[in-house]
Order: structure tokens, then C-alpha cells, then sequence
């Protein structure tokens, strides 16, 4: 949250961040960080709210809850953290508790409250509650059951966004080097990805993903023009807006490519 009060006064850009409430983050924590931002930097800030990975959130000690506990926990810290953003003081009990909690400072435009979600049934869940959704790259067929769940839930006419993952470099092999080292335990599936809890554990996992296994969760090439016909195939799934993240270390080099290259395809 200080990292994104630092960038949001050094730049124009527009601003989210994924945050799971209830276990790390306390929802009246997280209400006030929202309400500060969305304060000082007026429509450039949104807040996505998910369920949580173990990896981030054993670190207090509690125990990590089944997925429809976090789910519960999820729909209660929304609850909480939406009626603080109205200005109401706030009592709470369930699997997080809330006394007479109240946000005195309050932005004059509330800023959206995105889902994140990975499966379609978690998309379904999100769209009864949330201003938007926000996912992750999976095959098309996958997407697709993940756009119709959310708008099936409750979210048609909301906005839907996509993370993409890609590895660009000046040769296929490169490319491919790149995402299999960077990335390679980002590639597992909700059973492991949300359950494991350190590193290690990450790591020996991921001794078992093979380099051509990453480009399920990757779109990996050295052609820009691939990497353009990619990203507007995924637009006309119906994405109101794509988030790249080049796995990669060389960032400014494919933001300065990106920019020269590709966006204006995409946007065409």
C-alpha cells in the first residue's frame, strides 16, 4: 500500500491492487488503505478483493481455512469493508470481527471493488458482489466458462480484465529459457497453487514442469505479431482490458517494444 501511495504521486497511471482481507490484512485496515488512495488520487485507483493463498497468509500463524470458509470469509470482509466505504461505524461477528470500526476521511468518488477469481465457480460468486472481475491467463475454453460464470452470477454489464503472462525475447528458445526459469511455479493448478505455504515447496514442485508445460499459463514468442494476434484474440473473448506482465527481466526493453510494436495493433 506505501509502494502504491509512491507511485500514484510520481506518475498519471491508473492503479489496482489484489488483496485478500480477513486473514494478513484486516478488512478495516484494507477499507481505510482503499479510502486513502481513492482520497488522493481521485479515479485512478481500484481495489480487487480475493480468497487468499496460503503462501502469503499462513505467515500469522492462524490456520488456513477450506475454500468455502475463505469464500465465507471473502463475502464478510466485502460486507465490512463496503459499508465503511458508505461511512457507516461498522460492528461485526463472524470469521472476522469488527468494533464499532468507522472511516472518517472518505473519497467523494468510491472507487470500483474488483473480484479476483480463477475458476468459474469463484467468478459465479463474484458476480453477485463485486463492480468487476479480474482473472488470469488459461486456455480459451477456461476463460470463457470463467466470463460466463461472473456474468451469469450477477455481473453482466460489469467490466471483466484479464492478467496476461508472457515471455517475449529475440528468439524462441530465449523466450521460452525465460518463462521456463521465471515462471515455472506459476503454472500449477488451484490444489497446489492456493495451498502451498513456502517457497520450497514452490520449488520442488515445480522440478517436475517442463519447459514447454509453461506455455499453458504463458503466451511465449519472439514475434511481436504473434504476441498482437494473441492479445486481441483474448480481447474479443469479450476482456474490457488486458494487464501484461512479461515474465521477464528486461522490462523497460518490453515496455519500449510493447508500446512501439504491439499496442496499437491490439487497439486497432
Amino acid at each position: 500500500w506505501s509502494w502504491l501511495g509512491a507511485a500514484l504521486q510520481a506518475t498519471s497511471l491508473p492503479f489496482g491492487v489484489v488483496n485478500a482481507p480477513g486473514q494478513r490484512y484486516h478488512p478495516v485496515i484494507v477499507a481505510q488503505a482503499i479510502a486513502t488512495l481513492a482520497e488522493m488520487f481521485p479515479g485512478r485507483f481500484w481495489a480487487a478483493l480475493g480468497s487468499g493463498e496460503a503462501i502469503n497468509e499462513h505467515v500469522t500463524g492462524d490456520p488456513w481455512m477450506t475454500k468455502p470458509l475463505r469464500d465465507q470469509r471473502l463475502l464478510e470482509c466485502v460486507s465490512v469493508i463496503r459499508r465503511l466505504l458508505r461511512g457507516e461505524e461498522v460492528d461485526h461477528v463472524g470469521l472476522v470481527e469488527v468494533d464499532r470500526a468507522r472511516v472518517w476521511s472518505l473519497p467523494a468518488k468510491l472507487p470500483d471493488l474488483v473480484g479476483a477469481a480463477v475458476s468459474a465457480a469463484t467468478a459465479k460468486s463474484v458476480g453477485s458482489w463485486a463492480d468487476g472481475l479480474i482473472t488470469v491467463l488459461q486456455p480459451t475454453d477456461d476463460l470463457k466458462r470463467v466470463l460466463d460464470a461472473f456474468r451469469g452470477g450477477g455481473g453482466e454489464g460489469k467490466p471483466a480484465y484479464l492478467q496476461v503472462h508472457l515471455s517475449w525475447a529475440e528468439s524462441e528458445a530465449d523466450a521460452l529459457h525465460v518463462a521456463h526459469e521465471q515462471w515455472a511455479t506459476n503454472t500449477f493448478g488451484a490444489a497446489l497453487s492456493w495451498e502451498l505455504e513456502t517457497p520450497a515447496q514452490f520449488d520442488e514442485a515445480a522440478r517436475f514442469v517442463r519447459p514447454e508445460d509453461v506455455t499453458r499459463s504463458i503466451l511465449v514468442s519472439c514475434d511481436l505479431g504473434r504476441h498482437a494476434a494473441w492479445l486481441t484474440e483474448l480481447c474479443d473473448l469479450g476482456f474490457d482490458g488486458l494487464y501484461l506482465h512479461q515474465v521477464g527481466p528486461d522490462q523497460e526493453r518490453f515496455v519500449e517494444t510493447f508500446g512501439d510494436h504491439v499496442l496499437d495493433e491490439v487497439a486497432r
